[in-house]
């Protein structure tokens, strides 16, 4: 089950790469500025943000298999339609509609991981579902380039797009509920305005605010940075711009065993889940000398820290929701916290364009080098228990 889930979100994130690799061929052919891509980048994370926040109660009130089957038929039907961009309005729109599909992925993830893993294995398990982002990251760059060069840049974006139907077809036939937790594919789902009232959301949804655009920032403007900053070529693009999300793979097992190891030497899942954010979190400040340094291999590497920094510590944030919240009300918690996140991202992204733009990447990667402190704090100080949900 959790290799189903693990395969979606590598596609989920190949879809999502594709553009993010395809940038500089698209912005010579369709005359683009980092201004307009951050605009395109911002209507992906607009669906993306509001579609978190519905995404997560329904598949709660539908199920986990039909609101899985929903998310990734829908996304994989818009990443088809970029095939048929011709321009930056075009695009945008696709990308809204990529966006909204996208959203479910991780509410629907979460919600497995709740109905099949005891809450000392929730981080690990979640660590290896979301090591398909940095997957979905690291096989992107070749794989698109080498698409892109043998059959152009619409065939990746229909190649990559077929991929997620093979994959729901595999979905309807394998995934079940365990036994032991029938119950909660049929139980009332909680109400989402009865986690309005809980400290612990906010809190908790203002740490993502700050957290997940620092991803964001790899994800949609790294290949970028090393054509403008570092005079790549789209063929040198491919051999390396994968190494920060192969680091960042790894981060996502090694967060999870770190609060395996702290839960056997007797803290509690809540206690060690946050204890390894903060320590992982630290790691993200990699991104500062990055941009400083004179080699491009320093400065990838340094961004291979950041990454791994980022996913170790979101596979344990991924565990926390259901640490505190009933199990039927867990994808609502994390797609409420990752509309959060959406908002987050729009905003540093659209602070990113004109930064480039107008300056340079180093206030960027400056920038996305300190906020994962202030994330950390956040999860370091959240309430000990939420407000009750009934």
């Amino acid at each position: 089950m959790i290799a189903l889930v693990f395969l979606a979100t590598v596609i989920n994130y190949l879809d999502r790469q594709t553009l993010s690799v395809l940038a500089p061929v698209l912005q010579d052919q369709f005359r683009m500025s980092a201004t307009e891509y951050s605009r395109i980048v911002f209507l992906f994370m607009l669906a993306y943000t509001i579609m978190n926040g519905l995404s997560g109660p329904i598949i709660d009130r539908i199920g986990t298999k039909a609101g899985y089957a929903l998310t990734i038929a829908w996304w994989s039907a818009a990443e088809v339609l970029h095939t048929f961009s011709r321009g930056v309005v075009s695009l945008g729109v696709f990308r809204f509609l990529l966006g909204m599909g996208e959203a479910g992925n991780w509410p629907a993830a979460v919600r497995v991981v709740a109905e099949w893993f005891p809450a000392e294995e929730r981080a690990l398990a979640s660590g290896i579902f979301n090591s398909g982002s940095s997957i979905g990251a690291l096989i992107a760059p070749p794989l698109v380039a080498w698409i892109v060069i043998r059959l152009g840049w619409s065939q990746a974006f229909l190649i990559v797009g077929v991929t997620g139907f093979i994959w729901l077809g595999a979905w309807w036939l394998i995934y079940r509920t365990p036994d032991q937790t029938k119950a909660v594919e049929t139980v009332e789902s909680v109400p989402v305005k009865s986690l309005m009232g809980s400290s612990f959301l906010w809190q908790f949804t203002a740490s993502k605010v700050l957290s997940d655009p620092v991803w964001y920032f790899y994800i949609f403007w790294f290949p970028q940075y090393l054509k403008t900053a570092r005079g790549f070529t789209l063929i040198e693009i491919g051999k390396t711009a994968w190494i920060p999300f192969l680091a960042a793979d790894a981060g996502n097992l090694l967060g999870g065993a770190l609060s395996m190891f702290f839960l056997r030497r007797g803290l509690r899942a809540f206690e060690a889940h946050r204890l390894s954010v903060v320590l992982f979190s630290m790691l993200m400040t990699a991104a500062i000398p990055s941009v400083l340094v004179a080699s491009s291999a320093w400065a990838i590497g340094l961004v291979a820290v950041a990454a791994f920094g980022y996913t170790a510590s979101i596979a344990n944030m991924l565990a926390i929701p259901a640490d505190v919240f009933p199990k039927n009300a867990v994808a609502s918690v994390w797609g409420f916290a990752s509309m959060g996140a959406g908002f987050g991202g729009m905003l540093f992204g659209l602070i990113t364009g004109p930064i480039v733009d107008h300056y340079s990447f180093t206030p960027a990667f400056i920038l996305f080098g300190i906020i994962p402190l202030a994330a950390a704090a956040l999860v370091w100080l959240l309430p000990e228990m939420p407000a009750p949900t009934a």
